[in-house]
């Protein structure tokens, strides 16, 4: 039977997928066209049939498997606010459960991209025209050749999320910056229980592109209680009973984009311990709710 749901589930999603697609690409298309107004109303429109598209695969989940999203902390989310959502990454379940929570209660989710993923077949023009942005890191070797270049990435990133200031925008940024696994945990020596190390210069690259367009800080902790993390496969062959989805809002102070990250050593470490703070604080949820499994 999880062999039969796991099929079905699959040829449903990938049957969503195929008729939305089309759809997307042709609006996406026509915001190549250099005029603001209807370039604006072609990302609504391209937005709304992302929403659709997970709306539907919500409602696949919902009729075919027997997961429970047990998420807390929704009362206050509108969308007309924009956020910047931080989360611990352990499974690509993690983003069906990002779904779950935020899809038409919030603005739909974007991530920063790398500028060259772009040219990836369909997707990258999909991601163009739901709007994400793509942005490019220059490293240090590269600023050492050529000092010109520096801020020049902060700047580009800057113009591809000017237009978030004529519309509510939710961005995702994973702090770990890969999914947890034990043998990562033990290579990095991390200091958190259930966490690997947060790497708070993409953090600090956000709010410094775009600190003064986002409104609160949503502090997201995802949880699978069963006693192992599942993954995309288990979702959906329906071997996923129950995940916990703990959200805290929490106040974006303008000092924390006030500061040059990677030139002022007092700013970053700053920065370093604010971020260090609040995973500490993630663990120890973590851990409070694993312990109340047995209640």
């Amino acid at each position: 039977m999880h062999l039969l749901t796991g099929i079905t589930v699959s040829a449903l999603l990938l049957l969503n997928t195929l008729v939305m697609i089309g759809p997307l690409l042709a609006f996406a298309l026509i915001k190549l066209l250099p005029i603001v107004a209807l370039r604006d109303l072609c990302s609504r429109v391209v937005t709304a049939i992302a929403e659709t598209w997970a709306e539907i695969n919500k409602v696949i989940f919902a009729r075919l498997t027997p997961t429970v999203w047990d998420i807390r902390g929704t009362e206050t989310l509108n969308r007309d606010s924009s956020y910047l959502v931080i989360c611990n990454h352990q499974s690509w379940v993690d983003i069906p459960a990002l779904i779950e929570t935020f899809n038409g209660k919030v603005p739909y989710f974007k991530f920063f991209l790398k500028k060259e993923l772009i040219w990836v077949p369909f997707l990258g023009l999909a991601w163009w025209g739901l709007d994400y942005p793509f942005m490019k890191r220059y490293t240090r070797a590269q600023l050492a050749r050529r000092p010109e270049l520096k801020g020049a990435d902060l700047a580009i990133t800057r113009r591809a999320c000017e237009k978030f200031r004529r519309q509510p925008v939710t961005i995702v940024n994973y702090l770990e910056g890969t999914r947890f696994t034990a043998a990562k945990h033990a290579e990095q020596h991390s200091p958190y229980r259930h966490l690997l190390k947060p790497k708070a210069g993409g953090m600090a690259f956000v709010l410094a592109a775009m600190g003064e367009q986002l409104d609160t800080l949503l502090d997201v902790t995802l949880v699978y209680p069963d006693g192992r993390v599942p993954g995309f496969w288990d979702l959906l062959c329906g071997r996923v009973k129950r995940v916990i989805i703990d959200i805290r809002a929490r106040p974006l102070d303008p000092a924390r984009w006030a500061g040059d990250y990677s030139e002022d050593a007092e700013f970053r470490a700053g920065f370093q311990q604010w971020v260090s703070t609040l995973w500490a604080e993630k663990d120890q949820r973590i851990e409070a709710l694993l312990d109340s499994r047995s209640r």
